[in-house]
């Protein structure tokens, strides 16, 4: 299965180490960030998860849930956070799915069906593709996906950055250009007129036909 940005994220019932979730119910009226892992007791899982649960207030803030899952089985989750903690200073209060028989991976393509049904014996590199990071909105469609090699641990700091232009740009009729961070200029959508453009922005920058720059619209 082959999930693509607009897709329906898969809906799915779940142990986690914050007990049983319907991921629907889960998720509510907001944003969701589902990253996940190829095993448990990895390097450079352990510095992500430390990572994340030191920016869940960040998150919060946007309105947004994040939840864990590596293949490896609950239990297993809960020895994982000492070391979690150890390694980063961040406890781990956030759900982390157990996916020991991958129907998780499975449904959100990051393992393929013939990967078998259970976690016991596999390796790492085994499950090297489950590397992958999916946001998802209040409409439980996919807004990002993200895929990282095992060796590059993620920057969460731009999928903070990400979910703000979701965010905005869902809003709002503009785009963000690259390297965009808050407060930055954005770009006006193709679909406005010029005129209409200024009853709604007040002024742009016409930088090409095509690429009209201005200020970013209030939240």
């Amino acid at each position: 299965m082959s999930l693509r940005i607009n897709d329906t994220a898969p809906d799915f019932t779940a142990e986690t180490t914050e007990g049983t979730i319907h991921f629907y119910d889960w998720i509510g009226d907001g944003y969701a960030v589902l990253f996940s892992h190829p095993k448990n007791f990895t390097p450079i899982c352990t510095t992500e998860l430390g990572t994340m649960a030191g920016l869940e207030g960040e998150f919060a803030k946007r309105n947004a849930k994040i939840i864990g899952i590596s293949v490896d089985p609950v239990e297993s989750h809960h020895r994982w956070k000492e070391d979690i903690k150890t390694a980063t200073g961040h406890a781990v209060h956030y759900p982390m799915i157990g996916d020991h028989d991958l129907k998780v991976a499975k449904l959100y393509g990051m393992l393929p069906a013939g990967a078998g049904d259970s976690s016991e014996g596999r390796t790492p590199a085994d499950n090297q593709t489950v590397r992958s990071v999916f946001v998802i909105g209040p409409d439980k469609k996919i807004k990002l996906i993200l895929t990282y090699p095992m060796s590059t641990g993620r920057n969460f700091q731009e999928i903070l950055r990400a979910i703000d232009s979701i965010q905005l740009t869902a809003k709002h009729s503009v785009s963000t250009p690259a390297d965009w961070k808050q407060g930055d200029d954005v770009v006006i959508g193709g679909t406005i007129s010029d005129e209409e453009a200024i009853k709604r922005f007040g002024s742009f920058e016409k930088v090409l036909p095509y690429l009209r720059k201005t200020r970013q619209p209030a939240a």
